[in-house]
């Protein structure tokens, strides 16, 4: 990893460009006679995790929209479902935290107490509530020491507006939809013919044109990872889907959801090689790839090396530019982090909260094939305008 002290004169250096300078790689427009810019598969994805959700609340259309526009490859959400049985983009089983759910007298008595992964749980609940109802709600940012200024502005989405901010881009954006909470859904929601919720966001995809296996032409055209943290979720809709599908992992003292099987079990190399008959990746928690000891990273398991060599990619999650996030060893900088999960770690795309920055970091840093020479003309070239 390059030192904190070695990489900010390499920062420096473009951030002053980048301050007084077109985009490096500009977003293309609509005018492009019908053409758009092709995702990029040769570093690791940056996967918009609930849109940029730093800066806009969560899951909601303008956090996708902004996410878009600072350079994401993936637009990623949280799918649940309403009372009714559309699927919505929400993370939470409960409306509580994030929605303004509590100012509704009308909605008082839809309080309920629900068993969930074995716990006790009381709060208003999507499953209680019919699309009508929920898209009357308005969504709140998450933190506190988040802007605050968009609360109360924005709609609860469904999958397929989702769908449909993906598929207007500008360029060729992917999608990374969550089955969430699967095993809760399908105890409360219940879909005609006898179809449960995994069959319901499969179909959701199929009817918007998404299918092929990874990086093959149809996959290229409209990309997507299906990501869940039931692994026989994933299992289940290997049968109908040929997405490439990432198996999500949680903190070492949380067990499966489904199968109750603990983090050891699934991180061994026996389960790597039954799960990846069905995945192509896994998306782990970063902090159980590189432990930490009193906010210091201390030396990273072999977990990605182990998953690579079962041809399984790494996708950690999440990635956020507060300091509160940010491990002393990175100096509050998330650029050196960064520079630390992709250059030493190696992996394969990384879910964070400001897809802009991640954006920067891997335009300034990742010029593929070029020489020094290449590279100087590029600055004049973008420094010329403003002379």
């Amino acid at each position: 990893m390059a030192s904190s002290t070695s990489f900010a004169p390499f920062v420096f250096l473009f951030l002053v460009i980048g301050a007084v300078a077109r985009p490096l790689h500009p977003l293309p427009s609509k005018g492009h006679h019908g053409s758009r810019q092709p995702l990029q598969t040769w570093r690791p994805y940056n996967i918009a995790h609930r849109g940029s959700n730093g800066e806009l609340p969560e899951e909601t259309r303008p956090a996708y929209l902004r996410a878009i526009e600072e350079g994401t490859d993936f637009i990623e959400t949280d799918i649940l479902s309403s009372k009714d049985g559309v699927l919505i983009c929400f993370h939470d089983f409960k409306l509580d935290d994030t929605t303004d759910i509590a100012k509704y007298k009308e909605f008082a008595d839809r309080k309920r107490t629900y068993e969930v992964q074995g716990e006790n749980v009381t709060g208003f609940f999507t499953v209680d509530f019919t699309l009508k109802e929920l898209k009357s709600l308005r969504v709140n940012q998450r933190f506190s020491f988040r802007d605050q200024q968009y609360n109360g502005k924005f709609q609860i989405i469904t999958f397929e507006e989702f769908i449909s901010i993906a598929l207007d881009a500008p360029r060729v954006v992917g999608v990374y939809p969550e089955i969430k909470n699967p095993v809760f859904i399908n105890q409360h929601v219940k879909w005609s013919d006898g179809r449960r919720f995994e069959d319901v966001f499969v179909e959701t995809l199929q009817k918007h044109g998404y299918k092929g296996s990874y990086l093959s032409k149809d996959w290229l055209k409209q990309p997507a990872f299906i990501q869940s943290f039931a692994p026989t979720s994933l299992v289940y809709i290997s049968n109908q889907t040929d997405l490439p599908k990432v198996f999500l992992i949680d903190d070492i003292t949380i067990p499966t959801q489904d199968t109750n099987q603990s983090y050891w079990e699934i991180t061994s190399d026996k389960y790597f090689a039954y799960i990846k008959q069905y995945v192509v990746g896994i998306g782990p928690w970063k902090d159980t790839i590189a432990p930490v000891v009193n906010n210091y990273v201390v030396n990273p398991t072999d977990l990605v090396a182990r998953a690579h060599a079962h041809n399984l990619q790494v996708h950690p999650y999440t990635y956020r530019n507060e300091n509160k996030y940010l491990h002393f060893n990175f100096s509050q900088d998330p650029y050196v982090e960064y520079d630390y999960w992709i250059n030493k770690v190696g992996v394969d795309g990384l879910f964070t909260d400001f897809t802009g920055s991640l954006h920067n970091f891997q335009e300034w840093t990742s010029y593929k094939s070029q020489d020094a020479s290449k590279l100087l003309h590029k600055i004049a070239q973008l420094v010329s305008p403003y002379k």
